[in-house]
């Protein structure tokens, strides 16, 4: 396995940027998750890593070796990159079946026989196929077919795994088990692994870090738990999690932390920034108390299963989210109580 070192990558499409002076590094075993809405340039990253597309600026290294480089017009090809690649689409060949699918690229290869057979036989036990090698994927569930898929991606033994959301096509159940299969396999083989997804619950669950990408740019880098609980820009503080972004004045530091004013409360404030402009409001951020300082209007109640979603409407025209353990009724005025929510500066 190998860090993946991306410095200064861009990638235009005639006149339009798909990304934008990238430069991050992908450390050796970790599980990055690649994560944003559509078109922020998450897939075009994770094509120009695997060397289906060329750079048009910068480069790209897998561990000591250069693979890309605009500059001097190197572009090593997909093939000879030793990079796998998990499609959503699961590319299985129809008329293969499991161990001629997972073996084929060994095949190509020109691997001696029983070489073919010992790679073979490790990828399913790692995928837990075993009893299905003799299936053709016309008789596998769908999950089953994803594991194929990336039995086929390591028996050649890559120096990194590339998978473009590939739990996009399955329902809501399968795509849970098959987060726990990626993870177990993660934890088994401690692969580099990079994960394309726009499904944020997916990269919470599964990824050490994630990119939140946006316009053709990674605009924070950092462990689930920071981006939730410490995200340094409103696209991120509003992408990630539920809560509300709201303005805060009068931030002050002192021997005993900070303190801002927000929603016309004067409290204490998490920050690590000596002018903090915003704060972020998560759900357990307010908590229902008819003495609390904030008034504010139920607009809407969603049923998550044992609590309630309350979306809310503060006396002062600013849109709130929290939860409660009892239904309320759309139009009830309550009182909120605030614990010191995460501020940061204006992106």
């Amino acid at each position: 396995m190998a860090e993946l070192t991306l410095t200064d990558i861009a990638k235009h499409f005639g006149d339009a940027a798909a990304l934008k002076s990238v430069t991050t590094t992908m450390r050796d075993g970790e599980f990055l998750a690649l994560l944003g809405p559509s078109g922020c340039g998450k897939s075009t990253l994770l094509r120009l890593l695997a060397g289906f597309e060329h750079p048009t600026k910068g480069s790209i290294r897998i561990g000591d070796r250069e693979v890309a480089n605009a500059a001097s017009r190197l572009n090593v090809p997909p093939e000879d990159r030793n990079i796998g690649f998990v499609f959503q689409s699961y590319a299985l060949w129809p008329h293969m079946n499991v161990r001629r699918n997972v073996g084929y690229p060994l095949e190509i290869r020109r691997l001696s026989k029983a070489e073919r057979e010992a790679r073979i036989d490790a990828a399913l036990a790692a995928t837990e196929l075993e009893p299905y090698g003799d299936r053709m994927p016309s008789d596998l569930s769908g999950g089953q077919r994803q594991r194929v898929a990336l039995a086929r991606c390591l028996v050649s033994d890559p120096t990194a795994v590339l998978l473009d959301e590939p739990l996009a096509n399955l329902d809501v159940a399968l795509r849970a088990s098959m987060q726990a299969v990626f993870s177990d396999f993660h934890r088994r083989t401690m692969a580099t692994m990079v994960y394309v997804t726009h499904d944020q619950a997916e990269a919470m669950a599964m990824a050490d870090r994630i990119a939140v990408m946006n316009n053709g740019v990674i605009v924070q880098l950092d462990t689930p738990e920071a981006l939730y609980a410490r995200p340094r820009s409103r696209f991120v503080a509003e992408f990630i999690g539920e809560g509300a972004v709201v303005p805060l004045t009068g931030a002050i530091q002192s021997d005993t932390g900070a303190e801002a004013t927000l929603l016309g409360t004067r409290l204490k404030v998490e920050t690590d920034t000596a002018q903090p402009a915003l704060a972020c409001l998560r759900p357990e951020n307010l908590t229902i108390a008819e003495t609390g300082d904030i008034r504010a209007r139920v607009e809407r109640v969603t049923y998550l299963g044992g609590r309630y979603r309350l979306n809310l409407t503060a006396a002062s025209g600013e849109a709130l989210v929290t939860q409660s353990a009892t239904r309320l009724t759309p139009g009830d005025q309550i009182g909120l109580a605030l614990s010191a929510p995460w501020a940061f500066a204006a992106a």
